[in-house]
């Protein structure tokens, strides 16, 4: 079939508006990833009366924890102080470690509002912290940090507290919480700089 001298130029421009340099694929894949090889991360796991944290320093041939614990509130007081000691721990532990980006968990899906409403409560007070100290702060899924560290995305939390445990070569298990959140931490250090399909979502 015959085309004309304008068809056939259109068809030219068409193709040449699909052409790609050899770096371009690589560079659109790259501004996916987070801007900064962060090397002091502080990982949350926000909850109302047990805040787990983590603070791992990054470094490709070893990893080591610098801080790590859970931000404890009494069972009697008040959800308002609670989140008043959340906030002002966080903002030691930047002080004192000096991270300079944060992960947090990821909300999940509660059956009980009262539940998620707390846990959103909760995480937003670790959030205020890490948002004031200027800290680039990304959320992971909870399962795709279990099927980091687990290698599978149901894993319970004694099983990510072992596997944390032998990762960084931890004298003891961490508690549940600091595990989960050393977990966060680690979860960001081994993805930060790949050029991951699904990156975390910065906040």
């Amino acid at each position: 079939m015959a085309i004309s001298l304008r068809q056939f130029e259109q068809m030219k421009s068409r193709v040449a508006g699909v052409r790609r340099t050899p770096g371009s694929v690589f560079e659109s894949t790259h501004s996916l990833r987070p801007t900064t090889a962060h090397k002091v991360i502080l990982g949350i796991d926000p909850s109302l009366r047990g805040t787990g944290y983590g603070v791992l320093h990054f470094d490709r041939r070893q990893s080591r924890v610098l801080a790590q614990g859970t931000i404890k509130a009494q069972a009697s007081w008040e959800r308002s102080r609670c989140l008043v000691q959340i906030t002002r721990a966080i903002r030691e532990i930047v002080q004192r470690c000096q991270p300079t980006v944060c992960i947090v968990e990821g909300l999940f899906y509660a059956q009980n509002f009262q539940t998620a409403l707390i846990m959103g409560e909760a995480r937003g007070a670790a959030l205020v912290a890490a948002g004031e100290a200027g800290l680039e702060i990304y959320e992971l899924a909870p399962r795709k940090v279990k099927q980091a560290i687990v290698g599978y995305g149901g894993a319970q939390k004694l099983a990510v507290a072992k596997m944390v445990q032998r990762l960084l070569r931890l004298a003891e298990e961490p508690s549940p919480d600091a595990a989960d959140a050393l977990a966060l931490a680690l979860t960001y250090a081994q993805e930060n700089g790949r050029a991951a399909l699904m990156p975390p979502k910065r906040i």
